[in-house]
């Protein structure tokens, strides 16, 4: 991400959120009285709401500059931990990755006989390509590849696209992202020149049609039968631009757009976006997030393009302790995938690369052998993997539970996952969750930290990665809870402290 998100959140009441769309549970009415006094009450309908989870839809975005080092450099023997991490997030299904982010306009494919752009910082080769393409097939995903727009040259971007298309296949490209966050091209130094002149890719004056000449002059260039994404923004101005943008260029086959919640320069920090615990446990953290892109999704669909956030985290423009490593960001995880489902968007992809405040995990080697070091923060994505498997539905919600959140999903196979996110840091909660139909015992699951800034010690269903998993799959006995219907329907929850738990009701067979 080259800059901060630079806009304060409109968040539209709780109470109409829940009244409208069922997912989220800060809205004051309460159909049933409290069994206790301290009871919290929540109402799962059988009605359900919203589009269906999408497959693929959580996915990752990767910088260029990210492959080697999380994958290595030998494409006969892509790191397997890593190719396990992704499968986790996206279990029976072709994961969504993108890789792009800044990189993308520091990149190049050598041309014979040009000069390498002055803003060019990686130089692609054989060896990435191959790499690459090995752990796209490995784990069959659908990959959205950022092209070089910045440098401004369609000769050098044909060839950057032509070498990827055929080296790593166009059944596993998704689309070519062209540019990334153009937006600020005018106003961000592109590179340093030799006299310590900031150059920038384009001058102050330029603005979204100067983009949108560019992006379809470059978009010819491309290879033909291979789609296109974008815009690739995050700017406040420019997102609105999403409905000028997709009839300008119908080659585009999916839309993409970045969000970032809090941001650590240029704000002060008594901001609500700058980065602390409270901020990022905000409603404007998430729904907020959430809510700004919700009228682009209509937008998008009207043209029949699908829409990703396919560059999502924590904190932008630097970092942030005990929040974009904490595990605060773990419950900010889970709870925004499922904000992003509720307005109906079609993915999302949690943005990572070595030494980024909120990178998802680190790779060594050990012997020969690949290790790897998961943060609190992946923990999140993958209960939200397990609560919205592809297919699942989002259902309505009613109840009064103050600082716990709560989503509710229902399978293809009827199987029911209630999620309840305790946001409070200091107390726990008592829940009792009622759910439409018939069921046996349900099964609890919890996702828990040693403190809510704490970098390790996160557990999720008892299990852990540690501080060095050599399989990528979670470890150690689980400690799932059977717990029992108190009356009919109604299931007694006790959410810890700054934790997660997930209730699993699988439907009683006929007979």
């Amino acid at each position: 991400m080259h800059v901060p998100f630079r806009r304060s959140l409109g968040v539209l009441a709780v109470a109409a959120l829940v009244s409208a769309c069922g997912s989220s549970t800060h809205a004051p009415a309460v159909q049933a009285q409290a069994a206790a006094q301290n009871t919290l009450q929540l109402a799962v309908s059988n009605r359900t709401t919203g589009r269906r989870i999408a497959p693929g839809f959580l996915g990752l975005s990767l910088e260029y500059t990210a492959i080697e080092p999380y994958a290595g450099t030998d494409p006969k023997a892509v790191n397997p931990v890593l190719v396990q991490l992704i499968r986790n997030l996206s279990p029976g299904q072709s994961p969504n990755l993108r890789i792009g982010g800044d990189s993308t306009d520091w990149v190049w494919w050598p041309v014979p006989g040009a000069t390498k752009p002055g803003g060019v910082r990686y130089t692609l080769n054989d060896r990435w390509v191959q790499v690459t393409a090995a752990l796209a097939h490995d784990v069959s995903a659908k990959l959205i590849l950022g092209i070089d727009l910045e440098m401004d040259n369609k000769t050098d971007a044909a060839a950057e696209a032509n070498a990827l298309v055929q080296g790593i296949g166009a059944s596993s490209i998704q689309g070519l992202e062209l540019g990334n966050e153009p937006e600020l091209y005018g106003s961000f130094t592109w590179y340093t020149n030799k006299s310590g002149v900031h150059v920038h890719g384009r001058p102050a004056s330029w603005d979204f049609s100067d983009y949108l000449n560019d992006f379809s002059a470059m978009g010819k260039a491309l290879p033909a039968g291979v789609p296109l994404a974008g815009p690739a923004t995050g700017g406040p101005r420019w997102i609105p631009e999403l409905g000028s943008f997709l009839p300008a260029e119908p080659r585009v086959g999916v839309a993409t757009l970045h969000r970032y919640p809090l941001q650590q320069c240029y704000i002060a920090p008594s901001a609500p976006q700058y980065p602390s615990v409270a901020h990022i446990l905000a409603a404007s953290a998430s729904e907020g997030l959430a809510n700004s892109i919700a009228p682009y999704v209509g937008v998008a669909h009207a043209r029949h393009v699908p829409l990703r956030i396919d560059e999502m985290n924590t904190v932008s423009c630097g970092g942030a302790p005990g929040v974009a490593n904490g595990f605060v960001s773990a419950l900010w995880a889970l709870d925004a995938s499922f904000q992003m489902a509720r307005v109906g968007v079609d993915g999302v992809n949690f943005h990572t690369y070595p030494g980024a405040p909120y990178e998802l995990f680190t790779f060594k080697r050990v012997h020969g052998k690949w290790q790897g070091d998961v943060a609190p923060e992946y923990y999140g994505l993958l209960m939200f993997a397990q609560a919205a498997p592809p297919g699942s539905n989002l259902l309505r919600l009613s109840g009064s539970l103050g600082d716990v959140r709560a989503w509710a999903t229902r399978a293809p196979d009827g199987t029911v996952h209630v999620v309840l996110i305790n946001e409070d840091t200091s107390r726990s909660h008592s829940v009792a969750v009622h759910v439409a139909g018939t069921f046996p015992p349900a099964a609890l699951e919890l996702l828990r930290g040693k403190g809510v800034s704490a970098s390790t010690g996160v557990t999720l269903g008892g299990q852990t990665f540690g501080s060095a998993t050599a399989t990528g799959t979670l470890a150690g006995r689980p400690t799932l809870t059977n717990v029992a219907e108190t009356t009919k329907g109604t299931y007694d929850v006790q959410v810890p402290q700054a934790s997660a738990a997930m209730l699993t009701l699988t439907p009683q067979s006929a007979g």
